[in-house]
């Protein structure tokens, strides 16, 4: 049939994923680092994507394509709703094995030539994708969600940053996962305390923001929350 139906061109996309939560059909997903309609069926062409966009990469085209299938766009959801879960790897990946890491205090302080850097993260692993969603040490923790480039661009992210809560990172351009989706289920299956959310200044790093605020939204929480923005030549900007 013809009628209306969103169109990407792939061209201007940043790869922002801004526009994912815009639809709430879910008929748009981050594929490669690019917004891709994952099904016509899901799409009810009424453009609600568009004002998301910051690039203008996404318009309305009218063409023959399938009929939008409201009922599969509710299975699609509900299979979106249900709780991310991390493979159980045949060979025993240690990056799927879940861990607190215990810090020891010195009781002195080193002389100041010869005192290490400590690392301050506090759980294993620390991938959003891999984490597992009841983990024992979500339970009433200060969650600091972080862009992975911002461990790079900021030298002094363990120590302004990291220090007693727990981490989570993720690249929303180059990671072919719904952050918001795996977010969601965190916050519905834990008692959190805070939300500290770390982002690089590029257009694409806004998907992580934009998946922390879905998430809230789908969990019906309300948790303080704040952004902090690190530029690329390691400057930092509140939001």
């Amino acid at each position: 049939m013809i009628r209306k139906i969103v169109k990407i061109d792939e061209e201007k996309c940043n790869g922002c994923g801004l526009c994912i939560s815009g639809c709430h059909e879910g008929a748009l997903q981050l594929i490669d680092g690019k917004a891709r309609l994952v099904s016509d069926s899901y799409c009810d062409g009424l453009g609600a994507c568009l004002p998301e966009c910051p690039t203008g990469a996404i318009t309305i085209e009218e063409r023959d394509t399938d009929a939008f299938d409201e009922e599969a766009v509710k299975q699609h959801l509900a299979a979106k709703e249900a709780p991310a879960k991390v493979p159980n790897l045949a060979c025993g990946c240690p990056g799927t094995h879940s861990r607190l890491i215990e810090k020891v205090v010195p009781t002195e302080p080193a002389p100041a030539m010869s005192a290490p850097v400590q690392s301050q993260l506090r759980q294993w692993p620390c991938q959003i994708k891999l984490v597992p969603v009841n983990a024992p040490y979500f339970h009433n923790a200060n969650l600091l969600i972080a862009a992975d480039c911002t461990a790079y661009a900021y030298a002094n992210i363990h120590s302004e940053f990291m220090g007693n809560k727990i981490t989570l990172i993720g690249c929303p351009k180059l990671d072919d996962v719904d952050y918001a989706e795996k977010l969601t289920a965190i916050l519905k299956a834990n008692e959190i305390k805070s939300i500290a959310v770390l982002r690089m200044s590029v257009p694409c790093c806004g998907g992580i923001v934009n998946a922390v605020k879905q998430a809230l939204a789908n969990a019906g929480k309300i948790i303080p929350w704040q952004v902090t923005t690190i530029t690329t030549e390691g400057q930092l900007l509140s939001d």
